[in-house]
């Protein structure tokens, strides 16, 4: 997917209206013979194409969340594309060797001319036989000026005036394509993970088998705090295997070090109360529809407790038939510099 994806990239958009035309070519209507009504298009025989989502609605309604739905369930999604370079993008994906089979295009009227364009671009779509739907999200006059105010964004539609006469001048442009749309999604009182449900509950299939992916990370404080992790563990309280001489060679994968961070009980106290946490909170996001949860256990140098503590907790979580599982161990091959040493109290 990084390859089609950087393909894409690389085209330029002179290179993109180049080839507006060949779309309309690759068409295989055939005259009905003896006249009559036009013809039935034949899907692209060749195509992979499975699912093509185009998202709209008005500027602050929600279209980047919606994005990030679609990207977190595998389409392959493009931001901000004008509508006369979609047909150029759904000839790439129906190329012969193209991987994409579900992709989400967010358009909007930071594209310019808007109304007319893209739905000239839908109807081309439904001669063409694709399958494809519109998600289109609102929310009131209210919540856009509230949510412009939080950010402190200027509308689109009016860079150098009130955002109040953007949102008014929006609603002129967008209303018509409102009717066009498969999918009407409100926002206004919804918050963001709210709203990833619904658009998931409305436009994804459901999935019983898709899982929630879980990632436990072990890192040392040392070395800096452990990025893009939603729950951090502190357990540097725990007994120290630095101290050891004959432990400090080791990790936290040696059974020896385990031993010695558990040694006093308090590994298992912990662990009484972390694995029921765990255990409660992982339904949570999987209900929530979150694709990804981080959980980074730190000690001090990354190579010892938390290593056998990311352990420990991995293997309980791979057992489950709703997460998928990985570890990674940030710190673990930085090797102790000889005559180092760390404060008494971690």
């Amino acid at each position: 997917m990084s390859d089609e994806r950087e393909r894409l990239q690389d085209m330029t958009a002179k290179e993109a209206t180049h080839r507006l035309p060949r779309l309309r070519r690759h068409r295989r209507d055939r005259a009905p013979e003896g006249g009559g009504d036009a013809p039935t298009p034949v899907l692209y025989a060749d195509s992979r194409l499975e699912d093509l989502v185009v998202i709209t609605g008005y500027s602050g309604a929600g279209k980047s969340t919606a994005m990030n739905v679609f990207e977190d369930a595998g389409y392959f999604c493009v931001d901000n594309l004008p509508p006369e370079m979609i047909r150029a993008l759904v000839e790439l994906f129906v190329h012969e060797g193209s991987k994409v089979e579900r992709a989400a295009i967010v358009s909007d009227v930071r594209g310019g001319d808007y109304f007319e364009a893209l739905r000239a671009v839908l109807e081309d779509l439904a001669r063409l036989g694709l399958r494809h739907r519109v998600l289109f999200l609102e929310a009131s006059d209210e919540a856009l000026m509230t949510r412009y105010q939080e950010t402190r964004r200027r509308h689109p539609l009016a860079p150098a005036s009130s955002v109040e006469r953007g949102i008014a001048s929006e609603h002129e442009v967008m209303e018509p394509l409102r009717g066009l749309a498969d999918v009407v999604i409100d926002s206004t009182d919804l918050k963001a993970h709210m709203l990833r449900r619904k658009i998931a509950d409305e436009m994804l299939p459901r999935a019983p088998t898709s899982k929630l992916s879980v990632i436990f990370e072990s890192f040392g404080f040392k070395h800096g705090p452990a990025r893009d992790a939603d729950i951090i563990f502190d357990v540097r309280f725990l007994p120290n295997p630095h101290y050891e001489a004959d432990l400090r060679p080791l990790t936290g994968h040696d059974q020896r070090v385990v031993d010695y961070v558990g040694r006093d009980g308090r590994l298992d106290e912990l662990l009484t109360h972390v694995e029921p946490l765990l255990d409660f909170l992982l339904p949570q996001y999987i209900s929530e529809g979150k694709a990804h949860l981080a959980i980074a256990i730190g000690c001090t140098g990354g190579r010892h407790r938390s290593v056998a503590i990311a352990e420990h907790l991995s293997r309980r979580w791979r057992e489950r038939d709703d997460v998928f599982v990985e570890i990674v161990h940030r710190d673990i091959t930085r090797a102790d510099r000889p005559g180092s040493s760390e404060p008494a109290s971690k």
